[in-house]
């Protein structure tokens, strides 16, 4: 329904900001991370925003980039996992160390977010490399040329395309964000920060 708010920050609170555009309120639950780095009280803001909508709620969730937004609806797309523990996770995990996370079964870096146990962390792992395996068996003939360049560059080109897949880029996407940063001398996490900027622009 609302894909970004953009005005003026108004109050920000532990868990909430309230943005302020066109005369109306917006109270947009958040990751702490965005509390952090969203800026001033008056300063004008833009975030990409998530209406989550139940029998007996209905909250906007909202976050800095697209990315985090993207992460936000993955995870709340894994059974047993609601908009707290999405936001918990995000408050305590970068986009690219969370797609990493999933790819090396790190459970527990998830486990670092408070509310996220042992079990949770296993599932969104799961179930999120499970979604990444269908997304390739998927692709088309012009991802599988993309692919066999990424593959001549070494398997972690191929983790980097699978954590940007985590985070819900296509297989497409992903390969040629990574295909136009990799280097050798790179280390994994740093190939996925410089594909997620170029994916940004």
């Amino acid at each position: 329904m609302f894909a970004y708010i953009k005005g003026k920050l108004e109050y920000k609170y532990n868990d909430f900001v309230v943005v302020e555009a066109n005369g109306v309120g917006y109270k947009i639950n958040t990751a702490l991370s965005t509390i952090e780095s969203i800026g001033q009280i008056g300063s004008e803001v833009k975030l990409f925003t998530h209406l989550y909508v139940r029998e007996d709620i209905m909250n906007l969730y909202g976050f800095m980039t697209q990315e985090e937004l993207g992460m936000f609806e993955l995870l709340i797309s894994v059974s047993g996992v609601g908009p707290k523990a999405a936001v918990s996770l995000l408050s305590a995990v970068s986009p690219s160390k969370f797609g990493l996370a999933v790819i090396t079964d790190d459970a527990k870096t998830l486990t670092k977010a408070q509310g996220i146990g042992t079990k949770m962390a296993q599932r969104i792992i799961l179930e999120l490399k499970d979604k990444i395996k269908k997304e390739q068996l998927a692709a088309t003939d012009s991802f599988k040329e993309e692919k066999a360049a990424v593959d001549r560059a070494g398997s972690r080109a191929s983790e980097a395309i699978s954590a940007l897949m985590v985070l819900g880029y296509t297989a497409l996407e992903a390969s040629r964000a990574v295909s136009a940063v990799y280097s050798e001398d790179m280390d994994l996490e740093s190939v996925i920060k410089s594909a997620l900027k170029g994916l940004a622009r």
